[in-house]
């Protein structure tokens, strides 16, 4: 017995040494151990410029604190320990992850934004069991096809980077509630993006977008369309077909037109500020039972039809800045 633990106590000796000096002052040990218990790891704003390879490994090599005590209670064995499923490594200065990330099979949050990542690793396609997923704010160009195999994810948040397109291949991701693509470089959205049926909130703001697919209708469970500061000088008629739209964002766009949204019933609110939209009619407003909030600032409309009075539920009503005489 005593040869076994004695060269136990070698081998796992060499392995806490190897651990201490990969992770150094950045990722301290207590850290480490308060994350195998609890499944969750915090490195937000560390100053790290890459990823200790301890990290990587926490659920793969033996801890330090196994070599100070050969004997553990129930509830200080370290082979029981819990799986990393939360990983925070936001607010650092990473430019680059490794394929090791493929070592933590059980994460379902992965945040990371906040950093100077121009690419995510091919083995983020492992991730499976991924649920949320944050990169924005760092320098993505594109969106590696590695992520449409993350069937379970559920948030996906790539504001703030410097994508041009979107790969074909989103509408797998069928269990994708949240998607902000926001302030990134975009000129076009997938006509595919009518599969993701279960998107509860999309927002496409601060782009280069001059329109959008008319299939985008086809997200039958969408209730917040954020599409402000973009180009759009129309939007297509298949979006007044939107049954669950609710929160609609078109602010700082180039519509001229009002569209007509007869199947959204449950709308309620409205932003059209800073558009040349030039006529508002009864048509339009007619179908508008539920808003709360309509804004038309800074238009070029010249008079508001007495329907206006019909809205029943309006409890906000911006009209300033257009050239209203009656």
């Amino acid at each position: 017995m005593s040869r076994l633990r004695g060269g136990a106590e070698r081998d796992s000796r060499a392995g806490f040494r190897a651990e201490r000096r990969d992770c150094g002052a950045s990722v301290p040990q207590g850290l480490l151990k308060a994350a195998r218990k609890s499944g969750q790891l915090n490195l937000s704003g560390r100053n790290l410029s890459e990823v200790p390879q301890c990290v990587w490994r926490i659920n793969v090599d033996v801890p330090e604190e196994a070599s100070q005590n050969l004997s553990f209670s129930a509830t200080e064995r370290w082979w029981e320990q819990t799986d990393l499923t939360k990983l925070i490594i936001s607010n650092n200065k990473l430019q680059s992850l490794t394929d090791d990330l493929r070592l933590l099979p059980a994460l379902t949050v992965l945040d990371i934004h906040d950093n100077q990542l121009t690419s995510l690793p091919s083995a983020i396609r492992e991730l499976e069991n991924l649920q949320k997923l944050n990169v924005s704010h760092n320098k993505l160009k594109i969106v590696p096809e590695e992520i449409t195999n993350l069937r379970n994810l559920k948030g996906l948040y790539l504001q703030h980077n410097e994508l041009t397109c979107i790969p074909e291949g989103f509408e797998k991701l069928f269990n994708l509630e949240d998607m902000d693509l926001s302030n990134n470089c975009l000129t076009t959205v997938p006509a595919s993006f009518s599969s993701l049926s279960s998107l509860v909130r999309l927002n496409l703001s601060c782009n280069q977008l001059k329109n959008l697919p008319a299939e985008i209708s086809g997200m039958k469970r969408l209730k917040h369309l954020d599409c402000n500061s973009n180009l759009l000088e129309t939007i297509p008629s298949n979006l007044a077909g939107m049954e669950s739209l609710e929160l609609l964002y078109l602010r700082r766009n180039k519509l001229r037109f009002l569209p007509e949204f007869p199947s959204c019933k449950l709308l309620k609110e409205l932003h059209l500020g800073e558009n040349q939209i030039e006529m508002l009619g009864a048509e339009h407003l007619k179908h508008l039972n539920s808003i709360l909030v309509l804004d038309l600032r800074d238009n070029k409309l010249k008079s508001v039809p007495d329907e206006i009075t019909l809205l029943q539920s309006l409890e906000r009503l911006d009209l300033s800045n257009n050239d209203i005489s009656r």
